[in-house]
């Protein structure tokens, strides 16, 4: 149990709001499946241009088209390898970030994806909505994915429970200044802040920023280090509004 008194409360989604599994073993996999038939639909559509300049830039690019010139391969063909590398390589790319989002709309949208978010939340968010705080998601997902992740749960549409949502276009989870410039954009101090992360070097980003923090300790997470003397809940009713 943690006693928390400020105004923000900043959730992670994977592995704090809904399990680890569900992005790893199904989200990403649908990405994959279905990446050459949204790309046959969707290519030349400005959204889909537009993560497509992000994915080369992200490649050191700077441009699809010079990306193109430079290698001499179709740009399609670039973007699709481009993804799959950074798939594989679990890499938090802002670029593949956006992509994936796309995808995801397209099956939540269709009804293939519904966003399974744990037991705990749902009655969680409705009490702290009521206390008066202020309930904000920064996940390394675009924040077009987050919106999507809650709008489709199996409880329904949780977006108004939400006042803000972060992605790495703000800076990396691992950086102290990321939270830094979150606390400035929503106008509070950072430690009236309470982060909520799965992730070890998330949470020492955020703390070592002034903003309070709490690991959550959830089924298929990965284990914290002996070093790590975060304040742990395995559920979000362990955290007590004063």
């Amino acid at each position: 149990m943690i006693d928390f008194s400020g105004q923000v409360i900043l959730l992670d989604i994977e592995g704090t709001t809904a399990s680890v599994d569900f992005v790893h073993d199904v989200m990403f996999p649908f990405v994959t499946r279905n990446l050459s038939s949204f790309l046959d639909t969707h290519w030349g559509q400005a959204e889909t241009v537009a993560a497509c300049q992000r994915i080369a830039q992200d490649a050191g690019q700077e441009s699809l088209e010079a990306w193109q010139t430079t290698t001499g391969r179709a740009g399609r063909a670039l973007i699709e390898q481009q993804i799959g590398d950074l798939m594989r390589g679990d890499v938090k790319a802002t670029g593949l970030k956006a992509m994936q989002g796309l995808v995801w709309q397209a099956g939540f949208e269709s009804g293939e994806l519904v966003s399974p978010i744990y037991d705990d939340v749902l009655p969680q968010l409705i009490r702290w909505k009521e206390a008066g705080l202020d309930i904000r998601i920064y996940s390394s997902g675009s924040i077009a994915a987050q919106k999507l992740f809650f709008g489709h749960t199996q409880h329904g549409d949780l977006l108004h429970y939400f006042s803000g949502h972060y992605d790495t276009t703000i800076g990396g989870k691992k950086e102290a200044e990321s939270y830094k410039k979150i606390a400035a954009h929503i106008g509070v101090k950072p430690d009236s802040i309470l982060f909520v992360s799965d992730l070890e070097g998330e949470l020492e980003a955020a703390r070592n920023a002034g903003v309070q923090v709490a690991a959550a300790i959830r089924p298929g997470n990965q284990p914290l280090s002996e070093k790590a003397d975060f304040p742990r809940i395995a559920t979000f009713d362990e955290i007590r509004v004063s």
